[in-house]
This record gives structure tokens, sequence and C-alpha cells, in this order.
């Protein structure tokens, strides 16, 4: 039996309904959000303190690690990175 493929890919689907680049973003700015939660649990950081040496809330802090949030900066997610002892890179992708 020749089974054909139907349709494209998810990213496909994505596009065609036009939520392609926000999927991506939000997908991104959670793994982002998960790294930085990874290395403050790694370097034994707390939200209080990473909020302190970025000079912003904990709440803040709180916003930024909450994978659902998408409405965080790079800028924000710069300073978090520096905070902890990273840098954060973005790079285009094919």
């Amino acid at each position: 039996m020749d089974k054909k493929r139907i349709g494209g890919d998810f990213d496909d689907f994505l596009r065609d309904e036009g939520v392609l680049e926000d999927a991506e973003a939000v997908a991104a700015k959670r793994v982002i959000a998960f790294q930085i939660a990874q290395e403050m649990d790694r370097t034994h950081v707390s939200q209080s303190e990473l909020a302190r040496r970025m000079k912003t809330s904990r709440s803040a802090v709180e916003r930024l690690l909450d994978p659902t949030n998408p409405s965080v900066t790079l800028s924000t997610l710069e300073r978090a990175a520096g905070a902890i002892g990273k840098r954060l890179k973005v790079q285009l992708g094919a």
C-alpha cells in the first residue's frame, strides 16, 4: 500500500495559521528561561539574589522565569544572563 504524505509539517501548519513567528518566540523564551533557572539552581542563586544583581524586583525575576510570559525583552534576558555570569547569544538560523 502506497502511503502518501498529506499536508506539510507542523511549521507549515503554524505558518498557515499566521502564528509561526509568535510560537518560535515563545519557544525561544521558554528555553532561555529554563536555562537561566538551571544555572541559578547550579550556582545556588535565589530569585531574590538574582533580582538584587539585576537591580530589579523579585516579581520581575518571576516574570522572567515564567515560561508562559512572552513579554520579557532581550535586554532583560541579557541582564539576567550577565547576573549569573553568562552571556546571551542570539543568532539567525536557516
